[in-house]
């Protein structure tokens, strides 16, 4: 197998768990703003994110989520948390489950950090509640 092969398997299994943990409709929205600046970068992602660390199997999806949850709180990166936030609920995490996550990350990322986190949790609930 060449290199260019190598990146195209990665790349499809990337998609692949790209769509298991944010669902079809992200992954279409996303490569219909897919353009020339952005691609390399969404490459990598998916070909590294989700090809290479989402695929190991030393943890399992719901541990997987739950520590994204918590980086991204450490982070204090609210888009990609809201994000993570439905791909945890979609891995199987319950609203408490990833509420606790929130709350244990309190003492070691910051209460501002906490309480933004847990408004996100909060707004996703209350649009999926909606639908």
């Amino acid at each position: 197998m060449n290199e260019d092969e190598a990146h195209r398997l990665l790349r499809e299994q990337g998609r692949a768990n790209l769509r298991r943990v944010l669902g079809d409709a992200y992954v279409q929205k996303r490569d219909a703003g897919t353009n020339l600046t952005n691609a390399a970068l969404r490459h990598l992602s998916e070909e590294f994110a989700y090809g290479t660390v989402w695929e190991d199997k030393a943890l399992d999806w719901r541990q997987r989520s739950m520590l994204t949850i918590a980086m991204l709180c450490a982070l204090n990166r609210p888009h990609e948390l809201r994000l993570h936030v439905l791909g945890g609920l979609r891995n199987g995490l319950t609203p408490e489950e990833i509420a606790a996550v929130v709350t244990h990350s309190a003492p070691y990322c910051g209460i501002p950090a906490a309480i933004d986190a847990m408004r996100i949790l909060e707004g996703v609930l209350q649009e999926s509640t909606r639908r």
